[in-house]
């Protein structure tokens, strides 16, 4: 593992002093690598998929670890669309002159050697070291072990891709092992070559990131996001919005797993949205006043309201306004995304300023929640802290500055 960390820190080093168009042609030939390689990055999915089945794991997670064709080229693609961003590197962010002269700029710079520590989905491993060699930074990756097949296949394509721009390999590199120790080893041993660590997966793998790790983290949480039906919403944007934020995929940390409706609504919106989801195939889990209004529904308990599902459930509670819906939220959300379902733009605003999430929508799905969305060609994942991202970390996020001052000679008295 240390000879990991020493190769990374001398490839960020190299890394960081290359053009947007070196590293750009190293990810233009990383998809091309995915594209010729697909037969065999599917062949050794196929190897994850059948230990997966063997170990029972739950439909959602089996489809978060699945990789077809359109999968693959949309792995390619993505890599396509990152070339496409603007470097992140250089640009100056802040420029200003002092009265003695110095001219400073606020310059954007890599962060080194990031540590990406993610589960299951083997399609961030091609995001990830992606947006790391767009950004100018060394990549660490430790993907679940349930995907160390198709990531070790995705790997070497990125390591193809940067030889064939003439960049060290070494700026992408793959924890060799699926033995839970080494993540300790990368958490707790590591901090002179790692400058800081990225978690991507649920809640006990973010917790003991945080708890190890003796370098800056950027968390991910678990993705508990709400939709609330606000009083002014309109009965078919409520049904269609909530259906596809629930189902469109279920095992994604964007999925709206608690639906929030307003009392004075309820009669209707209740059976009717609620309807929608039942007929998808979705489980209701109600407080009382759900299931008065909507029979089928499961009785919902105390720890629904905090349960990130990933499945095809959904907890629904009636509310007295808005005031109600934000305060729900504040007591159990995770800070990933949450939407309000209005026409009334006065509480929109109200919803969307007092909501402390790092993503707060009007009238459009959680499963927005996306790098891919926000127009970033990828992400890492959600940031759900306050420091350095929020939301969607993407290339620029990715970054850090310096300050650079020029001067004619000054001298401070």
């Amino acid at each position: 593992m240390t000879e990991l960390g020493k190769a990374a820190s001398a490839a960020a080093t190299a890394l960081a002093a290359t053009t947007g168009e070196q590293r750009n042609a190293a990810l233009a030939g990383a998809a091309a690598a995915i594209r010729d390689r697909a037969a065999a990055i599917i062949a050794a999915n196929g190897k994850d998929m059948a230990a997966a089945k063997q170990r029972d794991l739950s439909g959602a997670m089996l489809d978060r670890l699945m990789l077809d064709d359109a999968r693959v080229e949309a792995m390619a693609a993505g890599i396509e669309t990152i070339i496409e961003l603007h470097d992140p590197l250089g640009r100056v962010l802040d420029e200003w002159e002092r009265p003695n002269g110095l001219r400073i700029q606020r310059v954007a710079v890599p962060l080194g050697v990031i540590g990406i520590i993610y589960e299951s989905r083997p399609n961030v491993t091609a995001d990830a070291a992606a947006l790391c060699i767009k950004s100018g930074n060394a990549v660490i990756l430790r993907g679940g072990s349930e995907s160390f097949h198709s990531s070790t296949a995705i790997h070497q394509c990125l390591c193809a891709g940067l030889e064939s721009a003439g960049l060290p390999a070494d700026a992408v590199q793959m924890v060799p092992t699926t033995d839970r120790a080494a993540v300790g080893f990368l958490l707790s041993s590591m901090a002179e070559w790692v400058d800081v660590v990225v978690p991507r997966g649920g809640k006990n793998l973010i917790k003991r990131v945080q708890d190890e790790a003796r370098v800056p983290v950027i968390g991910h949480l678990e993705g508990i996001c709400h939709v609330y039906v606000h009083e002014a919403a309109n009965p078919k944007t409520a049904r269609d919005v909530v259906l596809n934020a629930k189902m469109r995929r279920t095992g994604i940390c964007g999925a709206a797993e608690t639906l929030l409706i307003d009392r004075s609504v309820a009669a209707r919106m209740v059976p009717f949205v609620c309807g929608g989801l039942s007929d998808a195939g979705c489980e209701i889990r109600g407080d009382e006043s759900v299931s008065a209004l909507f029979p089928e529904a499961v009785p919902a308990r105390e720890e629904d309201w905090s349960t990130e599902y990933l499945d095809a459930i959904i907890s629904v509670r009636v509310v007295d306004g808005i005031e109600a819906a934000i305060e729900h939220i504040r007591r159990y959300g995770s800070g990933h995304t949450e939407s309000i379902i209005t026409e009334d733009d006065q509480a929109a605003e109200r919803f969307l300023r007092d909501v402390d999430s790092s993503i707060v929508l009007q009238n459009a799905s959680t499963q927005f929640a996306d790098g891919g969305e926000f127009g970033f060609g990828a992400e890492i994942g959600i940031a759900t802290g306050r420091i350095h991202a929020r939301g969607p970390v993407g290339a620029d996020q990715l970054t850090s500055y310096k300050y650079v001052v020029r001067g004619s000679g000054q001298v401070r008295p």
